[in-house]
Parts: C-alpha cells; structure tokens; sequence
C-alpha cells in the first residue's frame, strides 16, 4: 500500500461512521490482495509475505467486528474463514490464483457494504477529529490538506 493510500484510508477513518468502517477495511484488503499479487508477479518474496499478513489481519478485523447473534454474520464468517484458508494456501504455495479467488469473494461484499452505507446517517463514530479541508491550498504538482480546529483535546472527550 502506498503512503498515499494510507494517508486516504487514515483520513476517511476518522470522519467515518460504523458502516463506512467496514467499506473501508474491505477496501484495504483488496488494496492488501493486489500489493500481493504485484509482489508475486515481481518475484519480490517478502513484500508478497506481508502483503498476505496485512490481508488476513483486514480479514481478522472483520471476523471480530461480527456479531454473530444476526444474520447474516455467520454466514460472513465462514466467508471470511474460507478467505483466509485460500491466503494461506496461496501464500505457501505462492499462486496468484488464490489471491483472485479471495478478491472474487471480497468484491461483492464490498460493493453490497457501500450500498449499506450509503443509506447509514449516523455521524461518525470517531468523535472530535480534527476536519481537514481538501483543495484550499494547492501546491506545484500537489495538493495540501488544512486542519481546522486544532484544539487541545482533539481526540478524547474531557
């Protein structure tokens, strides 16, 4: 994953609510599973290693994130528990086919979730971030990303 990916997911983490939570972490597992197969494809060992290890710990999120009293979350464990079989195999056995076969599952996951949240009003479920403003100030070749209220207790309820 690149730096900015990361910067993109931390940000839209903090001003997300429960729902886009969980668009987020299957967003990041597929960035994970092509970072995977980029590594496989470049024959860089170690990368695909812990591209893998970084997909199983979303896939772990997830699992955990389950309340398995409704539907249809045991029905998304078992998914998620035949995912990281597949990462498993796939990474000892190193095919790239595995990986695809996980993304073919996450995908619709994916896009069902989305549609979930676009219908979820609740704010979000970090409380007292900071707001960043995109696009006020721009930079040769880059955008910059202002702050506002950038108060002492940012963070934590006092």
């Amino acid at each position: 994953m690149k730096k900015e990916d990361r910067q993109r997911f931390t940000l839209r983490i903090s001003q997300a609510n429960s729902t886009e939570l969980v668009v987020i972490l299957y967003e990041m597992l597929l960035c994970y599973l092509e970072d995977a197969v980029d590594a496989l494809q470049a024959e860089e060992t170690e990368d695909f290693k812990s591209a893998v290890r970084k997909a199983r710990g979303c896939l772990n999120e997830l699992m955990e994130s389950l309340n398995l009293k409704y539907q249809p979350a045991p029905d998304l464990l078992r998914l998620y528990i035949f995912c990281i079989r597949r990462l498993a195999r796939g990474e000892v056995r190193r095919d790239a086919e595995l990986i695809e076969e996980v993304k073919r599952v996450i995908v619709p996951l994916c896009d069902a979730y989305r549609q979930i949240a676009e219908q979820n009003s609740a704010g979000p479920v970090m409380g007292n971030s900071q707001v960043v403003y995109a696009g006020l100030t721009y930079g040769r070749n880059s955008l910059t990303e202002n702050m506002a209220d950038q108060g002492s207790n940012r963070g934590m309820f006092v």
